[in-house]
């Protein structure tokens, strides 16, 4: 079967988009996580399957089946903005990874085009399913959240030890450059102490030069509400810029890396 017919799901398409790699982008968003973050800002990625989500009263679909073909098609409507700015596709959820076949032929139509590839993933997949899209990824933007396991499962619902050990086989195998990112969540990991872990952690990796620290946000709340689920974050305030500076401070304090604030 020619690979442009690879069918995925996705459940949304954001252009000319800044913060998810360099220059203007283009997203698509995958269907399906494995997962289940408190604070996830997508929770109608989380399920493979197709939703109803209510949005401002109305019933809204969440998720269409897609091939590589049509997909390539209206990644390509935006080249123009590619290339004036070093941008490209970058593809995120949920987790990619966990439509691998699907993120991989994508991201080969995208190179076979010339055009800049990236995924936003949280590693959470057998090293297998990364190694398949390795030889089509120019960025991996990886988020690591924290580096104590019990407090991951906590309140993501699964351990760490697989996402840190393919943070540093994907780093080992020098094949797409590994950026660090770390949404910045209170509560769960937005002390000094807990911020410079993943600090240290990130300074071992290889190749690795760049952190990003993400602030908290709610812009996600609504979603439950329209899913019929209860937003465990409710009450929670997101980080002032005076205590990102200070976690920014704190990274410089530990590492050589280059830390900015933001994706």
């Amino acid at each position: 079967m020619d690979y442009l017919e690879t069918k995925g799901r996705v459940f949304d398409i954001q252009r000319y988009s800044i913060h998810d790699g360099p220059g203007i982008r283009t997203i698509v968003f995958l269907k399906g996580c494995v997962l289940r973050c408190r604070w996830c800002c997508n929770p109608e990625s989380q399920e493979y399957a197709i939703q109803t989500m209510k949005v401002q009263g109305e019933d809204k679909v969440i998720g269409r089946d897609v091939t590589v073909r049509e997909m390539i098609e209206q990644v390509e409507k935006d080249r123009p903005y590619y290339y004036r700015s070093g941008g490209g596709l970058t593809l995120s959820g949920g987790e990619c990874l966990c439509q691998p076949e699907f993120a991989r032929d994508l991201l080969k139509a995208a190179k076979e085009r010339g055009i800049n590839t990236a995924i936003e993933s949280m590693a959470c997949a057998p090293f297998e399913r990364i190694e398949m899209l390795l030889p089509y990824l120019d960025i991996y933007l990886m988020d690591i959240k924290h580096t104590n396991p019990d407090k991951h499962r906590e309140f993501t619902g699964r351990s760490n030890e697989l996402m840190l050990e393919n943070a540093r086989k994907t780093a080992l195998s020098g094949q797409t450059k590994l950026v660090i990112r770390v949404p910045v969540i209170p509560t769960f990991n937005d002390t000094v102490e807990e911020i410079q872990g993943i600090a240290r952690f990130a300074a071992t990796l290889p190749g690795v030069t760049r952190i990003h620290l993400l602030p908290y946000h709610r812009l996600g709340q609504d979603k439950y509400e329209g899913l019929g689920r209860t937003y465990q974050m409710d009450g929670i305030l997101p980080p002032s810029m005076e205590h990102m500076d200070t976690l920014k401070k704190a990274v410089h304090g530990v590492c050589g890396l280059d830390c900015q604030i933001g994706g």
